[in-house]
């Protein structure tokens, strides 16, 4: 990694012109531009360095500490996260008739079913810390362990269709890697 500018640091931007970096993290600079203002570019971006200022520089901002902390806090704690049903199921019904005509079906609310898929989801996570924080395990087990783990992943990939974000859905074998 380059060295990252420090605050005060003056540069040559393609596209907006001179201007001064004012705030600092590991992937951003803002930078006050003569003619266009306050603007956030990659650190990674295409820019020349007129004058570059040293020193301290805390790359790191309140928010990513946040971010972090909050990852850390729902990885390792029981409390789960509000996982928000897809709207079109929402108030519906999930309905299993029997293939026997004389016995009847069962009627279960879909949020009913939802919460216990998502219940069943944050075990296996809480699970899966346990396995791989545990000091009795060794290397090998604790990677056959969590292969059966991924592998009910997998299996509760069906139910995705019922998650609002994707980003809370189950991940397989095949994508997780």
């Amino acid at each position: 990694m380059e060295q990252i500018l420090g605050i005060g640091s003056r540069i040559n931007h393609p596209n907006h012109g001179k201007g001064v970096v004012t705030n600092v993290t590991s992937k951003m600079y803002w930078v006050t531009f003569l003619e266009k203002g306050l603007e956030t570019i990659d650190v990674n971006d295409d820019f020349d360095v007129i004058e570059a200022v040293e020193g301290e520089v805390d790359t790191v901002s309140f928010s990513e500490i946040e971010e972090s902390l909050v990852e850390i806090l729902k990885r390792w704690s029981d409390v789960s996260e509000v996982v928000p049903l897809a709207d079109k199921w929402r108030n519906g019904t999930l309905v299993l008739q029997p293939k026997d005509k004389s016995l009847s079906s069962k009627d279960i609310p879909i949020e009913t079913f939802f919460h216990k898929i998502v219940m069943l989801r944050d075990r296996l996570r809480v699970m899966e810390q346990k396995i791989n924080s545990s000091k009795g395990l060794q290397e090998d087990e604790k990677i056959d362990l969590q292969q059966y783990i991924t592998r009910c992943y997998g299996s509760l990939t069906t139910f995705n269709i019922l998650f609002k974000n994707t980003s809370q859905n189950f991940i397989g074998d095949s994508i997780k890697k």
